[in-house]
């Protein structure tokens, strides 16, 4: 049988999200070693962190900042008669088919 080491990783974590993430983890049938473990072979593989790193606030702010504009454009489209408006799906769908 292989002697394999292993290293030891302390991390100081709020109790409450522990908790959670144990039960979460627990349900998906993993561990938090199991899980720690993945994560570090997926930061290897990908060299670098293997999931999205953004503050939610600002890409928030800019989803909604661009929707808001579309918004406004497609509300000017409709007024100046450049864009159909519909009372429903299907009178949607039929103009769509229709085209």
């Amino acid at each position: 049988m292989e002697n394999i080491a292993s290293g030891v990783i302390n991390v100081h974590v709020d109790p409450k999200d522990k908790e959670q993430a144990n039960n979460i983890l627990k349900s998906l049938g993993l561990n938090m070693t199991t899980l720690i473990n993945m994560t570090l072979k997926q930061v290897i593989k990908k060299n670098g962190v293997p999931f999205e790193v953004v503050n939610p606030k600002t890409v928030y702010n800019n989803e909604l900042e661009d929707a808001l504009k579309e918004t406004v454009k497609i509300e000017k489209e409709f007024k100046n008669g450049k864009r159909k408006g519909y009372s429903n799906a299907n009178e949607m769908l039929r103009s769509i088919l229709d085209d």
